[in-house]
């Protein structure tokens, strides 16, 4: 028996104090082309006002959930998961937004929904900092259009980095949440590419050239993790898929990815840097002229 009014897409915020910015996240969801979906909050017992301005919204397709009690990172996303009832689910991190035509093209990308090959969608994003200003773009590398999974597996294993995107940049097919399992938290830092690369067992990725969302660094938020586990996180997380047949991973792939992983960290730490201080030289000169 079919469920009543099932949306097609589950937007999912999983929040904790995220009060400076969850306004930006829930207006991105809101202002979508697209309006078949549903707005699911799941706040871990924040202690800030993140709840307040989340149960400010009248929107009838917004769900509120308080949790009992603090799961954490990976059972804040395993809850919002569960709470899903669209054909497609978006995780979209509470200090995050989508631009207006993310649903809509992400939707798009997945063809002939009864063909089923392509199990998630990726597109381009901007990397903004707390003001939401540009700081540099990420994407899958080369054409859009579509790729088999182990071969975006491999790539993303040989770049020593995600290439495939951080949550709000992926929509993934509901159906195939169930064969994939949980998120993954072992390795903090790749939590989003642990799940994204089990999906990929089951289809292809859809990529997408255009900027769809921007996924935003902060002091709290990027600052002491990428300097404590970027790496480690990612060389931890190559042993595992080395030790996993099914993605054919040789030797090579795994040394040059754990090469990589090291360079990246290591750029990423200097790029966030570089705009911390320039926000503070900001907020500084803005001060003297007050």
């Amino acid at each position: 028996m079919s469920r009543p009014n099932v949306p097609l897409i589950s937007v999912c915020i999983p929040s904790y104090n995220n009060e400076r910015f969850i306004d930006a996240a829930i207006r991105s969801v809101l202002g979508q082309t697209l309006d078949d979906f549903e707005l699911i909050v799941v706040d871990d017992r924040s202690s800030d006002g993140t709840q307040a301005k989340a149960r400010a919204y009248s929107d009838a397709r917004i769900r509120i959930i308080e949790n009992d009690r603090n799961l954490g990172h990976e059972g804040n996303w395993n809850k919002a998961l569960g709470e899903a009832r669209g054909r497609f689910v978006k995780i979209l991190p509470g200090d995050d937004i989508l631009y207006p035509r993310c649903l809509e093209r992400q939707t798009a990308a997945f063809g002939d929904r009864s063909a089923g090959d392509v199990a998630l969608v990726s597109c381009a994003r901007d990397i903004i900092d707390e003001r939401g200003r540009k700081m540099m773009r990420r994407a899958f590398p080369g054409k859009e259009g579509s790729v088999p999974g182990p071969v975006a597996v491999r790539r993303s294993v040989r770049a020593g980095t995600n290439l495939i995107g951080e949550p709000g940049a992926v929509l993934m097919r509901a159906d195939l949440i169930a064969r994939t399992g949980l998120f993954n938290a072992a390795n903090l830092y790749v939590i989003d590419l642990d799940y994204w690369v089990r999906l990929l067992l089951h289809g292809r990725l859809a990529v997408i050239s255009e900027p769809l969302c921007g996924f935003r660094v902060s002091r709290a938020a990027a600052s002491t993790r990428i300097r404590t586990s970027q790496s480690r996180d990612f060389r931890d997380f190559l042993r595992r898929l080395g030790e996993d047949p099914r993605f054919g991973l040789t030797a090579g792939d795994l040394r040059r990815g754990r090469i990589r992983a090291s360079v990246n960290a290591w750029m990423r730490r200097l790029i966030y840097r570089m705009s911390f201080s320039r926000s503070s030289d900001q907020r500084s000169a803005g001060a003297r002229l007050q």
